[in-house]
């Protein structure tokens, strides 16, 4: 930050894979000490990416905050890794393993080579009736509903999920503040898309956090608690999880994209800079 307005460092990062351009960006801000909501919500609807991150070191930890171009939300997975990337790669190269506080609790990260494996809450797996309207929303009828903060609707094969071409309208008028649509992969032991119509994410990329209740279905479905899990967005995602009782591990790979400078108050580059 400057003395002449607001000046603060931004890093994008795509999230959940090795590739530029794949994944889920994150754009991440790591603050010396926090700025207002209002600045902060204004900068991730400036940003229009499905999240930006906000970090603020606390002691031995720091505190980590998300928001949507919409709202601040409780939990964001790939806005998670986005940031330990940045502070691994850029504010504390040392670093290994790493303590947030958030909105969901304490949440560690732990830095493996080229992973970062998150440790975060499970989501509950609560059966909800399969609705006409949840077939009218994604286009195919699920075999199977669950509802925690999100909405996980089973469905049959993984072309079914490829291939779904929900309305968005519809979308909106379901129960969870994102929609996952899942099945049973080939090459990966799952596959998924998620739909955010209500925080105006009409698709997002690949989603950790809504992973936090994929994971654990279908460990119990395939009787396995590693689970190898694909993102069938037009980017595309892959995400390691580990299911433990009320705890989910989710890791992945992590790439920049780039580094910018927001200027803000009448803050401007001088010439030259």
């Amino acid at each position: 930050m400057n003395a002449g307005g607001i000046q603060l460092k931004q890093y994008i990062v795509d999230a959940f894979t090795d590739q530029v351009f794949k994944g889920n960006p994150a754009a991440v801000c790591i603050l010396d000490h926090w700025i207002s909501e209002e600045l902060m919500q204004n900068i991730a609807k400036e940003n229009n990416l499905s999240e930006t991150a906000f970090a603020v070191k606390e002691g031995d930890s720091f505190h980590l905050r998300w928001f949507t171009p919409k709202e601040e939300i409780d939990f964001c997975g790939h806005a998670t890794l986005g940031t330990s990337y940045v502070i691994a790669n850029f504010v504390e190269p040392e670093c290994k393993k790493m303590k947030f506080h958030t909105l969901s609790g304490e949440m560690t990260v732990d830095v493996t080579g080229d992973l970062f494996e998150m440790d975060f809450p499970a989501y509950h797996l609560k059966e909800v009736p399969v609705t006409d309207k949840m077939t009218r929303a994604i286009g195919v009828r699920p075999l199977a509903a669950y509802l925690d903060r999100d909405l996980l609707l089973v469905v049959d094969g993984e072309e079914a999920v490829i291939n779904l071409q929900p309305n968005q309208s519809l979308m909106k008028e379901l129960d969870g503040l994102c929609i996952a649509v899942t099945a049973k992969g080939k090459e990966y032991d799952c596959v998924s898309r998620v739909f955010a119509p209500e925080l105006d994410v009409p698709e997002d990329p690949v989603t950790g956090s809504t992973h936090c209740m994929i994971v654990p279905y279908w460990a119990g479905k395939l009787s396995k608690n590693v689970i190898k899990a694909f993102q069938a967005s037009e980017r595309t995602g892959v995400l390691y999880g580990e299911w433990k009782n009320d705890r989910v591990k989710i890791s992945g790979k992590a790439v920049l994209f780039g580094i910018s400078e927001i200027f803000m108050c009448g803050g401007a580059p001088r010439s030259g800079a």
